[in-house]
């Protein structure tokens, strides 16, 4: 863990306050050479209603995961992903660990374990550097 690690971490958590969902807050960044090269938190797809979860409390199946906004916000910009660290407020999935892996994010660092733990296996699998921050 490096000093900056922290700050980056806080302000993911900040950014994290975007979200409208109610249920879970995740915010993302994408930094690269000590600059934010994207960003992201979970929400609806753009034009969608910013209504995260149906009338049972249920996340709607379209949501998207912070970590899948920033890495395609990324690629829509032509910057390139390779080599970044992403920072996330909760650990990533395994469908988002999937993307991270394809991005070439070489490094992931996060706050909150989830319960299922599939998505940090399968980075470590591919060995990605994930750490875990207070």
């Amino acid at each position: 863990m490096n000093k900056f690690d922290e700050k980056y971490m806080s302000m993911a958590s900040i950014w994290a306050q975007n979200s409208y969902c109610k249920r879970r807050q995740v915010g993302a960044l994408l930094v690269k050479d000590r600059m934010i090269i994207s960003d992201g938190y979970n929400g609806t797809p753009s034009g969608f209603e910013n209504i995260c979860e149906d009338e049972n409390g249920i996340t709607k199946p379209y949501v998207l995961h912070a970590e899948a906004n920033a890495i395609s916000k990324v690629a829509k910009s032509g910057n390139s992903s390779e080599g970044a660290t992403l920072y996330v407020t909760a650990s990533p999935c395994v469908e988002c660990a999937k993307l991270i892996i394809q991005a070439g994010i070489r490094r992931v660092v996060y706050r909150d374990e989830y319960r299922i733990t599939d998505g940090i296996d399968l980075l470590r699998r591919a060995g990605i550097e994930v750490e875990q921050v207070g």
